[in-house]
């Protein structure tokens, strides 16, 4: 039976609509009040940070824009600028010795005599005017002065621009890295741009033909193309060439080395542990003085091995022993159930690791191999310790010209941009990857 029977209506529950958010907390206001003022101390933080800014900001900007000098071709182009300034000062019109201050009158101003008036020094003394008060003459002193304005000599910058990115390559061979350097950023852009086609093979030609491509598009000697000796390379090139060598070879290497290190058979897990816990024991410096002096030693006697690529082996082999301990801690943060459900499956251990286990560890280790790879970019600059001419160096170079001393601002602040761009672009992308690979899940 229904209540209908009984004479009992159900009641009707009509749904209200959704309340607005109080105007409070959404919009400008609610972005403020959650993020820079939530309680006192951190509205207080928030305060001293702007003073902060303030204080920091403006005279930086006035010095690299507004006070610049952006266009010339030697030092003569950057004359600091040179403002008038009007400091008021308020001075009694009565010498200390009692007597009265002598001015002489003019059309439209009282100018005091100079060096009448102790303790203050000015280059033009000009009276405004005379106030009388009490017997006694008030005199308000109005002091013009030259203030020497100094902005930065990007000029200095724009002339040596050349040799901060070339180093001592050849002018007239310097359209052969800008050709590698540039296809290769094409390549990077199109393999890490989603739903392009065939985005595997163009990974496989920057990681197999391209070097060697670019290796002897650098050093010529092949196709009509004259030869350069890699101690020319410099600048934001070599820099360029050790960070992506050391990139791309550490990388895989790193993996072998943490799947070696986890491995069931005692010698290559014992090798494994040995190389891995030796360059990670040792700073950077000490591998590029062994790459430069020791490595030769182990070699056959009258063979030549180049100081570059000594370099890049030690350089290599050196992240290559940080990347695998990264490695070793994803697969080890993946349960136990992964490795389990491969060996249901009947997947030897080659398949197991390359289509269960190292596809996720690697989504594990994005922060911390991105983090990994900013610092190789950044300790490039070791290398000016064995005699090569990275960016940082070719900067040192150049204001240590007798042309351009006192400019090691403008130079230094151009190195530190460039490698901040590359630094902050390599962050914003792995950031991209988490989101996109959902590594918090």
């Amino acid at each position: 039976m229904s209540t209908q029977d009984y004479g009992v209506t159900e009641p009707v529950f009509t749904p209200k609509p959704d309340l607005p958010p109080p105007a409070s907390t959404v919009g400008v206001i609610g972005w403020v009040r959650n993020n820079l003022v939530p309680d006192w101390f951190n509205g207080a933080m928030t305060v001293v940070a702007l003073l902060a800014l303030y204080m920091v900001i403006p005279p930086i900007v006035n010095w690299a824009l507004f006070d610049a000098h952006f266009v010339g071709d030697s030092r003569k182009a950057c004359k600091p600028n040179v403002q008038i300034v009007r400091d008021k000062v308020a001075t009694k019109g009565i010498m200390p010795d009692g007597t009265t201050l002598d001015v002489e009158t003019t059309a439209d101003r009282i100018v005091v005599p100079e060096g009448v008036i102790p303790n203050v020094r000015w280059e033009r003394k000009m009276v405004e005017g005379v106030v009388r008060a009490k017997g006694r003459e008030y005199a308000k002193v109005v002091v013009e002065k030259d203030v020497i304005i100094e902005g930065a000599c990007w000029v200095f910058v724009g002339v040596r621009f050349d040799q901060f990115i070339y180093g001592f390559y050849p002018k007239e061979e310097r359209w052969r890295p800008t050709v590698v350097i540039g296809i290769g950023l094409l390549l990077i852009i199109y393999m890490l741009t989603d739903g392009m086609p065939h985005r595997g093979r163009v990974a496989m030609f920057l990681l197999i033909p391209f070097p060697v491509i670019a290796f002897f598009m650098f050093s010529g000697g092949v196709l009509g193309m004259p030869h350069v000796d890699n101690a020319k390379w410099g600048g934001l090139v070599l820099t360029i060439i050790i960070s992506s060598v050391a990139i791309t070879g550490a990388l895989p290497l790193g993996v072998a080395l943490a799947l070696g290190r986890r491995s069931q058979m005692p010698i290559i897990r014992w090798f494994c542990v040995l190389v891995i816990e030796f360059f990670r024991s040792v700073p950077m410096i000490t591998i590029l003085f062994m790459a430069l002096v020791v490595l030769p030693l182990f070699l056959p006697p009258g063979t030549t091995f180049d100081q570059l690529l000594r370099v890049l082996i030690g350089v290599t082999i050196f992240i290559a022993a940080y990347t695998a301990e990264v490695v070793r801690g994803g697969l080890q943060a993946l349960p136990k159930g992964q490795y389990e459900a491969a060996d249901a499956l009947g997947l030897g251990y080659w398949k197991m690791m390359r289509l269960i286990i190292l596809p996720q560890a690697l989504r594990i280790m994005i922060p911390a191999i991105v983090s990994l790879f900013i610092g190789i970019f950044k300790d490039t600059t070791l290398v000016q310790i064995v005699g090569l001419n990275d960016l940082l160096t070719m900067v040192q170079l150049a204001v240590t010209d007798a042309q351009w001393i006192g400019l090691s601002k403008e130079g230094y602040f151009f190195c530190g941009f460039v490698f901040f761009v590359f630094c902050f672009s390599m962050s914003r992308y792995s950031m991209y990857l988490e989101r996109k690979l959902h590594t918090g899940h």
